[in-house]
């Protein structure tokens, strides 16, 4: 699975675990934001993802083995964990 294809599947499965929390909307738009490189319009896929190789050692570090998360992807039990943690401890 290309990087683009697996960054959209996590980004809908964050939408979707975030669907009915609207108070963690700003949190995750911000943090989405922090994530994304400057000038991300410069090269391919042309999309605002976070770098595959840091997006693949947090999932390493997060579920372990070849960092490919629960089906492919972050879990979204823990996105909503993390952003709660990222809203309670900002900065």
């Amino acid at each position: 699975m290309t990087h683009a294809i697996a960054e959209l599947r996590i980004m809908f499965r964050a939408a979707v675990a975030l669907r009915s929390r609207p108070d963690l909307w700003s949190t995750a738009i911000g943090s989405y934001r922090s994530l994304v490189p400057n000038r991300w319009w410069r090269s391919r896929p042309f999309l605002p993802l976070p770098d595959a190789d840091w997006l693949r050692f947090r999932l390493v570090t997060a579920y372990g083995g070849d960092g490919s998360g629960v089906d492919g992807g972050i879990a979204p039990d823990d996105l909503v964990l993390w952003l709660e943690w990222r809203r309670a401890w900002p900065g």
